[in-house]
């Protein structure tokens, strides 16, 4: 007896006649042609924020303490981690890591983590973020795109102060034609293009198709020198079509200072 496929078919039997032909799959990140050359890379990096609330107890030390350690700990093992300070929670912490290989975070991370902070933490599941990183199919250096800046942005000493949020645009928005979601695309890179080139505001951006619990599609990461652009930016966003016609969830929003 031949096994059946979840569409009610027998295996083995889609090669017949009238048989429906299946779509091709590519999963590679495409960018700008290079000397002539289609630019393709099936590499890219992952990025994941977990936020912590930890009570300090005797003999653990502070906040601060767990900050360094936990960073050195994790980056012994060959990823890539800033931890900040909670804004909004005088016990909060944030844990940024990174990897092209999402084992790292199970693997890695998460052991770390729970060795480091111990028994006062407790982690806040609605402020997780999970995301990938992906192309336009414009990006005149793909590698650099993919796998360098976003780590460098992130981890880049001048630039303390961090604003995290998901975001999910309307189905209305896949709707359109490729020329019009261009133009409302442009729109809103024009404004971040602006903030970065002043050294106001500096951007982390994240696919998180199926990886958020949420549905979100997207995480954003806004990193700079000082709060109040970062701030700004997103206020700027609002009057944007995108943002103000195609945006359908944005939040929570995670608000910290690099530590250590």
């Amino acid at each position: 007896m031949s096994e059946a496929t979840p569409g009610g078919r027998p295996a083995g039997h889609g090669h017949g006649q009238g048989s429906e032909e299946l779509p091709s799959i590519d999963v590679s990140e495409r960018g700008a042609p290079r000397d002539g050359q289609p630019q393709t890379m099936d590499r890219r990096l992952f990025m994941q924020l977990l936020v912590f609330q930890c009570e300090e107890a005797a003999g653990l030390g502070t906040v601060r303490d767990f900050a360094v350690t936990l960073r050195r700990a994790i980056q012994a093992k060959g990823v890539g981690a800033v931890v900040y300070a909670d804004v909004n929670d005088p016990w909060g912490l944030g844990l940024l890591t990174w990897s092209e290989d999402p084992g790292a975070f199970v693997e890695v991370v998460h052991p770390a983590a729970i060795e480091t902070i111990g028994p006062p933490r407790k982690l806040r599941p609605d402020m997780t973020m999970l995301g990938r990183t992906y192309s336009s199919g414009y990006e005149q250096d793909l590698e650099y795109w993919l796998l360098r800046r976003p780590a460098e942005t992130a981890a880049n000493p001048a630039w303390p102060w961090a604003v995290w949020y998901p975001l999910r645009r309307s189905g209305a928005f896949s709707k359109l034609e490729p020329r019009e979601q261009g133009s409302i695309m442009r729109e809103h890179g024009t404004i971040g293009k602006a903030y970065g080139a002043k050294d106001l505001a500096h951007d982390i951006r994240l696919a998180c198709h199926g990886l958020d619990a949420r549905d979100n599609e997207f995480v954003i990461g806004l990193v700079g020198k000082e709060l109040h652009p970062l701030s700004h930016i997103v206020q700027s966003m609002r009057k944007t079509r995108q943002t103000s016609e195609f945006i359908s969830q944005m939040g929570p929003f995670f608000v910290g200072r690099v530590l250590g």
